[in-house]
């Protein structure tokens, strides 16, 4: 039996499709919109069998992701996330018959369905899923990066940086952080990609985070603050959720070359202002136990954030100031005897030993925060008679410490 509404539907897709309106084709293919919820009204409980009336009534495969759309509407209007996502699936797949032998004013639709595709995944609360959303959404980096007959401004490739910041997304999602390789890999690999710098600014940003996050976590921090911090400063600023993402990780990195965030800065971001302040505080003041309170403090936090390691790492940038105090109380002498570093560690509460404050002034030499050596005969630490605390942005190797 023949539906008023979604005949109008498939009147639009054929019409959007003519005119190779791309904007157009990714609303009305989007869950939420507005005709969705007629559709719903109309298909009570629909099936695949009984839509199979309109089999025919577009050109293939247009028919059939009509038919998969109210099957994926009808789901989401139920509730039924598991069945929404796996019609979505099936969408998806036929959209990209369509989309490999076409260019790039597809590229709004192929945005939209796959975005949906990745939430829908997210709401089944499911690894599988969203791996599965992943392996698809590969699929459509695929015919992106393929696309060599299209001229450059309508080809498909221009979607491949949005494409695989969805990919990224559904990898850290579910922590498989290590199958992202082979997508930056297949980057690498096709040389006749356009610069990142020519497409859009957001393309670049989600990329660039996770770019960022990676070298992050695989312990290479001077890739991981130079990707971040470009992410920062080309992110859309009104979008302060994104730009507190990246704040995250890129203020403890920013840290340990000594560059302190603003109170203005922090300010624009309450969260982040609650977690670092503490830290920023004892650093300026060499303030050891009120630091190890705040990792105690936020320890859970940090764990859950991937970043405990290395704010615990970053104590040693707080004990430098502590010296360095040491150093300013004793008229910027070149000769302190040890038992005055010791002193300053049992006034910070720090329960060591001569033996082990003089210990921690030998790896405060070696690591580069203090320029000169220890007599230990004569138990007096001799500092140049220049530069004796170098600032931590001129250290030859900054992030060494967090290695």
């Amino acid at each position: 039996m023949s539906s008023a509404k979604f005949t109008t539907f498939l009147m639009q897709l054929a019409e959007a499709l003519r005119e190779e309106r791309g904007p157009e084709l990714a609303y009305l293919l989007k869950p939420t919109s507005d005709h969705a919820k007629g559709l719903i009204k109309e298909f009570r409980n629909p099936t695949r069998q009984s839509l199979s009336y309109y089999e025919g009534s577009l050109e293939s495969p247009w028919d059939e992701i009509a038919i998969q759309y109210v099957l994926v509407v009808s789901h989401c209007a139920r509730k039924h996330a598991r069945e929404a996502f796996k019609e979505e699936c099936t969408l998806v797949s036929l959209f990209l018959r369509f989309f490999a032998s076409n260019s790039g004013w597809t590229l709004p639709a192929l945005f939209s369905i796959l975005r949906d595709l990745r939430d829908l995944a997210s709401d089944v609360h499911s690894t599988a899923n969203m791996e599965e959303a992943a392996r698809i959404i590969s699929k459509a980096f695929s015919n992106c990066v393929t696309d060599r007959q299209s001229p450059l401004p309508e080809s498909r490739k221009w979607g491949i940086y949005y494409v695989v910041g969805l990919i990224l997304k559904c990898y850290f999602r579910v922590r498989r952080i290590s199958l992202s390789k082979n997508i930056l890999r297949a980057i690498d690999a096709n040389p006749d990609i356009p610069p990142l710098s020519a497409y859009p600014r957001s393309h670049q940003v989600t990329y660039r985070y996770y770019i960022g996050m990676l070298g992050f976590l695989n312990e290479d921090f001077a890739k991981a603050e130079q990707e971040l911090t470009l992410a920062f400063y080309n992110c859309y600023t009104g979008a302060h959720s994104n730009q507190e993402r990246i704040l995250t990780y890129l203020i403890p990195l920013r840290m340990f070359r000594g560059h302190l965030p603003s109170r203005e800065l922090l300010e624009r971001f309450p969260v982040l202002d609650d977690l670092y302040t503490p830290f920023i505080k004892a650093m300026r003041t060499g303030d050891i136990r009120s630091y190890d309170d705040s990792l105690d403090k936020f320890e859970r936090r940090l764990v859950d954030l991937n970043l405990y390691l290395t704010l615990e790492k970053a104590r040693e940038v707080c004990l430098r100031g502590l010296f360095r105090r040491v150093w300013i109380a004793s008229d910027k002498s070149t000769r302190i005897p040890v038992s005055m570093f010791h002193a300053a560690l049992q006034i910070a509460n720090m329960d060591t030993t001569s033996e082990e404050a003089e210990c921690l002034v030998a790896n405060m030499i070696f690591k580069g925060f203090i320029r000169g050596y220890i007599s230990h005969e004569k138990q007096m630490v001799v500092l140049a008679n220049t530069n004796a605390f170098p600032r931590l942005v001129d250290r030859p190797a900054p992030f060494a410490l967090l290695q």
